[in-house]
């Protein structure tokens, strides 16, 4: 059984060697020769190194990641091979993805290497210390917060999916999701004349904040006039050394109560946190870059959340759906600081649908997807055998039962949502959570109020129900940009990395699931007559189908939340869907909307 360090060296390596594959070189299919017997490869031809890495596939996917095994290097110049290590081999193609690039930018272009390396051997790191805790933590699968907790590899379409930069190892104990630490919040009291704040609910945001405190809420000195603000500890000690903050704190406006309240814990997006006997979690800002970006509560994804979840109560989307729901963040608080677009206290109120015994049985389809610890059996995999072993189907026959009812709460709501009102939803595996308390599917849950897209198409329908979504920026857009990131975040991220799953643990065939989905989408589209049609026949007819670009995003230190578009944040590759073993499905005639 490979150590702790062995396992994160390994995943290290497999999500960075993924995204080259998809975004750098795809590389040849070649057979290894070894003395125990031939292996399959992907070999890679590095001219500017004059050399070549080949990596062993242990286990193939046609729409998700490749596993890898051993790792061999030779140079142009000789013809023998030799077995190198994870990490070394990852440095080389870093190192040719850069000597690729533009020579005339070579002292730009080193520093952005660099930066890339630091965030490959942090995120290397944090991975060994998560799985080596992992391993000797009891886990309670059923339970919402223990999967939010249990993805200490991180997204396998990631080059350094668990990089936190401005995290302490100390910090880390407290406050990583995957070592399970508890805090409780800090709390500020401004003037309401300073507060700004909004909410979809009966309560306003403040009185939501006051009642989480309870009993213990009775202590603080609170004055007349005066509104609550929690933070995260991290984003308050960050915001106690800002000098405009700190003006505000000595001229009284501004005070800083302390810690109060319940105990939290993080989940799975480090800065949105949970207790199990609240009706409300709490997502904030934080001083961290995690992945891709400083994680920043902006003042548009504010007032999205209360928009939105004004529109879904005024469309009457709750009745509508009865096996996928939306987790809303219908309310938030901010300290309002004149120049500044944010001041730092910005923080979402989200509702809680998982609060004492609703918890059991919710997972993200990420923590259904990941990578198991070392020796360990995926859970996705336990979920399934257990199943068969009650039912007379058996593996593969009860895969796809799990798979057509995954499809049926997790796909067509969604899906259907996008054909009836023209909204499309950010669902990726992390933002999209499953009830299988039952062992199979019956509810699907969506988070995220970063991830509303909007259709131009009926932007007078929605407007008519909430005026105010015409004056949040980047919530409307064109049909054609949504059907891109709709297809990468729900059928790229999400449903394709259900299929690689089972794939790799030989549930069930890949080219039999792929053609299941198939069917399910034709029928949606027969179904269907307004953008999401158009969305199917999009996903189905391609060629290509849209990717995220994580590792473009990391080669040239791109913040993608505050990215203009220099570098794109998507670009295209082969659509599963169109290979071979996809296409048995049987097809209907429907062209692809202009």
């Amino acid at each position: 059984m490979q150590s702790s360090r062995q396992a994160a060296e390994t995943a290290t390596f497999q999500s960075f060697a993924n995204c080259y594959l998809r975004e750098v070189n795809p590389g040849t299919p070649v057979v290894h020769r070894t003395a125990a017997g031939p292996a399959d490869c992907t070999e890679w031809s590095l001219p500017r190194q004059q050399m070549f890495l080949r990596a062993e596939i242990v286990s193939a996917s046609v729409c998700g990641p490749q596993h890898f095994g051993r790792l061999w290097t030779r140079t142009v110049a000789d013809a023998s091979w030799r077995q190198v290590e994870p990490l070394a081999a990852l440095h080389i193609l870093i190192h040719e993805a850069y000597r690729q690039m533009d020579d005339s930018r070579s002292d730009a272009l080193r520093t952005f290497e660099l930066e890339l390396l630091a965030r490959v051997l942090d995120s290397y790191q944090q991975m060994t210390l998560y799985i080596e805790r992992a391993k000797k933590r009891p886990h309670d699968e059923g339970h919402f917060i223990d999967a939010e907790q249990s993805l200490v590899f991180g997204h396998w379409q990631h080059p350094t999916p668990k990089s936190r930069q401005g995290m302490t190892f100390w910090q880390q104990e407290r406050y990583a999701p995957e070592l399970s630490g508890r805090f409780r919040l800090q709390y500020f009291a401004a003037g309401a004349d300073l507060v700004r704040q909004a909410s979809a609910r009966a309560m306003r945001a403040d009185e939501i904040v006051r009642s989480q405190l309870g009993a213990s809420g009775d202590d603080l000195e609170i004055r007349a006039g005066e509104c609550l603000i929690p933070m995260h500890p991290l984003q308050a000690e960050a915001l106690l050394l800002d000098p405009d903050i700190q003006a505000l704190l000595q001229d009284g406006s501004l005070r800083h109560i302390g810690p109060a309240g319940q105990w939290f814990t993080a989940t799975s997006s480090v800065r949105t946190v949970y207790n199990a006997q609240s009706d409300w979690m709490l997502k904030f800002s934080l001083p961290v870059r995690i992945t891709n970006s400083v994680r920043v509560n902006r003042r548009p994804e504010l007032e999205a959340g209360v928009a939105m979840a004004r529109l879904m109560q005024r469309i009457g989307f709750a009745e509508r759906s009865e096996n996928f729901r939306i987790i809303h963040d219908p309310a938030y608080i901010t300290l309002d600081m004149p120049g500044r677009e944010e001041s730092g206290f910005e923080v979402i109120l989200r509702e809680n649908p998982f609060k004492g015994d609703r918890a059991r049985g919710i997972v993200t389809v990420a923590a259904l997807t990941a990578d198991p610890l070392p020796g360990d059996i995926p859970l996705l995999e336990r979920i399934v055998r257990k199943l068969a072993e009650r039912g007379g189907d058996g593996v593969s026959g009860t895969a796809i039962t799990w798979f057509r009812r995954y499809l049926d709460c997790a796909v067509a709501p969604l899906v259907r949502l996008y054909d009836d009102v023209g909204v499309a939803l950010e669902a990726h595996q992390q933002n999209s959570l499953l009830d299988i308390g039952a062992g199979y599917p019956t509810v699907s849950y969506y988070r995220d109020n970063q991830g509303f897209y909007l259709s131009e198409r009926h932007r007078g329908l929605l407007a008519g129900h909430v005026p105010e979504t015409e004056t949040i920026a980047s919530l409307y857009f064109a049909d054609a940009e949504i059907r891109d990131r709709f297809a990468y975040y729900l059928i790229v991220n999400q449903v394709f990395s259900v299929i690689s799953r089972m794939g790799h643990d030989g549930l069930c065939d890949e080219g039999m699931l792929l053609c299941i989905l198939r069917t399910h989408l034709e029928e949606y589209a027969q179904a269907m007559s307004g953008p999401g049609r158009d969305f199917v026949r999009h996903v189905l007819d391609l060629p290509t189908i849209t990717s995220k670009a994580n590792l473009t995003t990391r080669l040239f230190d791109v913040d993608e939340l505050q990215s203009s578009g220099a570098h794109s944040l998507y670009r295209p590759f082969p659509n599963p869907l169109r290979v071979p073993i996809a296409l048995t499905a049987p097809r209907a005639d429907h062209a692809i909307a202009s």
